[in-house]
């Protein structure tokens, strides 16, 4: 998103998109199908990362929380809200690099809020779709609080519970010419040309 707003020259030619938006676009157009049986008993609660909704708002004027719980939803539509949540949402205290930081002590301080908030949901699997979150929430949460707040839940990015949900499908003749005249109208708008491997 910052390379669209800083250097948007660049990507005139370049569409630029969150993980969020290609994801949702490629279930609703069908280009990946889901098994929504896979986590049909279990239930899930969505963390809000600052980088994706409320820094992601005040840089760029867009947020991706709507998306991400469409996303979350087709995979395993039984969410429980952590509260608050969204625009609202707590910090897991890892955000900006301090996962990697040497500032333990407060990443956990912090990090104690949002364990309280897992916990208080009673989910099954918590959706962490920030690198830095997920690290917090499914490494320093649990070693930290676990046996103090009977921690007990699965860690998934994004992508991950789709990953987890994809149904694999031969595609059908038809399927693989769509995909391949779809391909050439990108590579011809995008003025992309292969080199023909040599034999």
């Amino acid at each position: 998103m910052g390379f669209t707003k800083w250097f948007p020259e660049v990507f005139k030619e370049f569409r630029c998109i969150s993980v969020f938006e290609l994801l949702k676009e490629y279930i609703e157009t069908g280009r990946i199908k889901l098994d929504k049986e896979k986590f049909k008993d279990k239930t899930i609660t969505v963390h809000d990362p600052c980088n994706y909704h409320r820094k992601s708002m005040m840089s760029f004027g867009q947020h991706f929380l709507d998306e991400c719980r469409w996303v979350t939803a087709q995979c395993c539509p039984n969410i429980v809200e952590m509260e608050p949540h969204g625009m609202n949402g707590i910090c897991c205290g890892a955000g900006g690099g301090a996962w990697a930081m040497p500032y333990e002590k407060e990443r956990l301080d912090y990090g104690k809020w949002k364990a309280e908030q897992i916990k208080a949901t009673g989910a099954d699997l918590v959706c962490a779709p920030c690198h830095n979150c997920r690290d917090q929430i499914m490494k320093g949460l649990p070693k930290a609080f676990g046996k103090e707040l009977g921690l007990n839940y699965e860690t998934y990015y994004i992508w991950e519970l789709v990953a987890e949900c994809l149904v694999h499908e031969p595609w059908s003749e038809e399927e693989v010419k769509k995909s391949h005249e779809e391909r050439d109208k990108q590579y011809e708008r995008d003025d992309i040309e292969l080199e023909e491997e040599e034999e």
